[in-house]
């Protein structure tokens, strides 16, 4: 059965990159603290909790399951942060790489029939559920496994197709990842995504 993703539209597309449109979607969110392999793991067993059902139907005491959809994204949350509208940190120059950052946003997209008012409450309050607009991203997708190097490497030349393209970062560079542990790394699917202004 196939795993459901945001819906976006392609934009423009280079090679491994593309310019992405995504419609308005419904996250559930946590930020932790450590690097980003303590950090991914720690976020995402509390999303999965919620999801597995440590939460509350709207209107009940029954828990209730939450289909796992594609992506889990992991983006760094810098100590000094420069706000941008409407809800996006972008960590400073001095704090850009990966190794430096200590605490990270995990969020999980909701699938698409839910709406604030009829998604399940996490029980949680590390858990968060956000509405987030229409967003424009430049997005870099590769394969193989995620060392921080190998990020950090994808990061930054993701950043510097945006600066070439003369594209406005918005955002912090988020990590995707779509696919199980399991899966033999040429298969995997990762991307790269940065936030930016309507193109």
């Amino acid at each position: 059965m196939a795993i459901e993703e945001p819906k976006y539209d392609v934009i423009a597309s280079d090679g491994a990159f593309e310019i992405r449109r995504y419609a308005p979607m419904l996250i559930a969110e946590t930020f932790v603290e450590g690097d980003m392999d303590e950090a991914s793991n720690k976020g995402f067993r509390l999303i999965a909790d919620f999801i597995f059902g440590n939460n509350q139907a709207p209107g009940s005491d029954q828990k209730s399951k939450i289909a796992m959809t594609a992506p889990v994204t992991i983006e760094p949350q810098s100590a000094k942060i420069a706000m941008t509208a409407p809800v996006t940190v972008q960590p400073e120059s001095d704090q850009d790489k990966l190794a430096a950052i200590k605490r990270w946003r995990i969020h999980f997209v909701m699938p698409s029939g839910y709406t604030l008012a009829n998604t399940p409450k996490p029980n949680n309050t590390a858990v968060k559920l956000r509405e987030v607009p229409a967003q424009y991203f430049a997005v870099h997708r590769y394969s193989w496994i995620n060392t921080q190097a190998r990020v950090q490497e994808k990061t930054d030349e993701t950043l510097q197709w945006v600066r070439q393209k003369s594209l406005q970062a918005i955002g912090a560079p988020q990590l995707s990842r779509y696919d199980p542990p399991w899966t033999l790394p040429m298969f995997k699917r990762n991307e790269i995504m940065v936030e930016i202004a309507k193109p």
